[in-house]
């Protein structure tokens, strides 16, 4: 499971970074753009569309470190079985949200079939919004990933949001 979630991280990891200078390639060049009066017609949807992008894929990536907020202190603040079952309600229910978000997302794609962004006309809505669905399943996979580890951790009564090394740095969450 380890090497999955570190083959997994690594893509994601790079998916995140292209976007990201795509993003930021696409928002310097309508800067430029607008500051010689020649404004971009698709600017504002292509780079509204990129910036869900980077959020979904990031909260994938985030899933997979098990670095979105959390309430360790809480958490670990528990006896041990309870701890457990925190656990194990916590990941039904992000999991369960998360394939409803799946579902839905698939559900919009029927509806948007056919439709064009309104700047790009050669470029269907479905593909931009397919990250909702796309995003959902990563985030899924990425949880159930990173669960072994985490279980793991919490059980044991160590916080993956507070970890702390000897010399009192706190390390990345990545567990490679």
């Amino acid at each position: 499971m380890r090497r999955a979630a570190q083959i997994v991280g690594e893509i994601l990891t790079w998916i995140v970074i292209v976007l990201m200078i795509t993003l930021t390639t696409v928002v310097v060049v309508a800067v430029i753009y607008r500051k010689l009066g020649a404004s971009l017609s698709w600017y504002d949807e292509i780079a509204s569309v990129l910036l869900a992008w980077v959020t979904y894929y990031g909260a994938a990536l985030a899933a997979l470190k098990r670095s979105h907020i959390g309430f360790d202190d809480v958490l670990l603040a528990l006896p041990r079985k309870a701890r457990a079952v925190a656990v194990v309600f916590s990941e039904i229910f992000v999991i369960g949200f998360f394939t409803l978000l799946a579902w839905a997302g698939l559900k919009v794609l029927g509806i948007l079939e056919g439709e064009t962004l309104v700047s790009l006309t050669w470029v269907p809505v479905s593909v931009t919004q397919s990250i909702i669905p796309i995003g959902a399943i990563l985030f899924i996979i990425a949880e159930l990933l990173s669960l072994p580890d985490y279980w793991r951790d919490v059980l044991a009564g160590r916080s993956v949001e507070h970890a702390v090394m000897a010399h009192g740095e706190t390390p990345e969450k990545d567990q490679t």
